[in-house]
């Protein structure tokens, strides 16, 4: 593996994976203020509101995303925890694609965003989800730690742990979802940033992605290994009605398609947001370092904080009274997770970060039918990442001599650079 991560260009992960960068600027970049106290004002104001969640907020730049931006629809936004989790919860009037809102079937198709999970509904979704939910279950999660991710972390770590200092969000977590998940896959890192570089919104390259992953596919069915591509070419599943499935090559291609785009796309923003809070507040990172039972809880509180994405979208599909606002058939709803996710109703003081508040459930992994398929293999990252720096950087802390992290983003937001010093 230490090979592998000596095949990864350190220029190109910045490229690709700083905020900053012109690859980022499609999901609301250039947003460098903080929503939260907007966000606090709508949803004080109204549960619901006409409109979509960054115009409300007072941001002109671009910044689209799921459900966005379908100009030909009418748009309304979520603020409060009730209707978010309402919404999530409800996949008959609140669904997933267009097409199920305009009562069209689901529009299959090559590996891309459109085609995958994330877009179908009722017995569809429920097969499809049958079929790759086993290698995601909280006992697989051993799977992923032994096979991919402990050994990606320390190699890492290796890297720069002679240098006594870092930028954590480019030099560790951006490579070890993506390393992770190309890994399972059965894809060697020398592949790894080509394929995450024909994903980027705006600039999607379906032929690059197939030429990568459809070889991987072939082989797999002529000789199965120990890799998630190996498990989905075999899965099989039988539904409520009786009727055995096994993926098609397309649908192997689109699950692979939204496991790299969601899961090497949000899990290293939220280990950085988990970091930068973390490093930001010592007494808490000191009773972390003393008790690692505290891990678990400072991932939880910072996913309910500051979710990676804190808004995600379902289309209507009939005409509803909704939390006092009138929804019509075919509009979108925005849910603002980022605000659900504070609101006073559910959690005292919810602008400060805490990981000793009593646990309630938040909407960072989402709700329904729909929660985050990856979410213990994204929990089993942040947490064997995180670990592995307390346990080999003495002394870990923010550079002193350099500016700390800040928050930017719209639709994705993240830490910039985090600066750290150790020994």
């Amino acid at each position: 593996m230490a090979t592998d991560v000596d095949d990864l260009d350190p220029v190109r992960i910045k490229e690709l994976f700083d905020l900053r960068s012109g690859m980022n600027e499609h999901s609301g970049a250039g947003y460098r203020d903080d929503p939260y106290p907007v966000w606090h004002r709508l949803r004080e104001e109204a549960p619901v509101h006409r409109g979509i969640v960054h115009e409300l907020t007072g941001y002109a730049g671009p910044a689209f995303f799921q459900g966005l931006p379908h100009p030909e629809r009418e748009h309304f936004s979520a603020f409060t925890y009730a209707a978010c989790d309402a919404a999530f919860r409800d996949e008959t009037v609140f669904v997933s694609s267009e097409s199920a809102a305009d009562g069209r079937e689901f529009e299959h198709g090559v590996a891309g965003p459109q085609s995958s999970i994330l877009y179908m509904n009722g017995k569809e979704h429920r097969r499809y989800r049958g079929l790759v939910q086993p290698s995601f279950v909280p006992p697989r999660a051993k799977w992923w730690i032994e096979n991919w991710i402990t050994t990606t972390v320390n190699a890492l770590i290796d890297h720069f742990a002679a240098s006594g200092r870092a930028d954590l969000n480019t030099d560790f977590c951006a490579a070890i979802p993506t390393l992770t998940i190309t890994g399972s896959l059965g894809i060697p890192a020398s592949q790894a940033l080509d394929l995450r570089a024909s994903m980027i919104p705006g600039q999607i390259d379906t032929d690059a992605f197939a030429r990568i992953v459809a070889p991987v596919v072939a082989a797999r069915h002529e000789a199965p290994g120990d890799d998630l591509i190996s498990v989905l070419v075999e899965a099989e599943f039988t539904d409520e009605d009786g009727v055995a499935h096994r993926l098609s090559d397309a649908e192997i291609m689109s699950f692979a398609y939204l496991l790299l785009v969601a899961g090497s796309g949000t899990t290293w923003k939220q280990m950085g947001i988990t970091l930068a809070a973390l490093l930001a507040r010592p007494r808490i990172l000191d009773a972390v370092r003393e008790d690692r039972a505290l891990l678990r809880p400072a991932i939880e509180e910072s996913l309910r904080w500051m979710p990676t994405d804190p808004m995600f979208s379902r289309y209507v599909a009939r005409d509803i009274e909704f939390h006092g606002m009138e929804l019509p058939r075919g509009s979108v709803i925005h849910l603002c997770i980022g605000a659900a996710n504070r609101d006073p109703l559910r959690w005292d003081a919810p602008d400060e970060y805490d990981p000793t508040r009593p646990g309630r459930s938040h909407l960072g992994f989402g709700r329904g039918p729909h929660v985050c398929l990856g979410t213990h293999v994204a929990r089993a990252e942040m947490a064997v990442g995180i670990g592995a720096l307390l346990d080999r950087l003495p002394n870990l802390r923010l550079d002193p001599e350099v500016e700390p992290p800040t928050f930017i983003g719209m639709y994705e937001r993240g830490a910039t650079e985090i600066p750290v010093v150790f020994g």
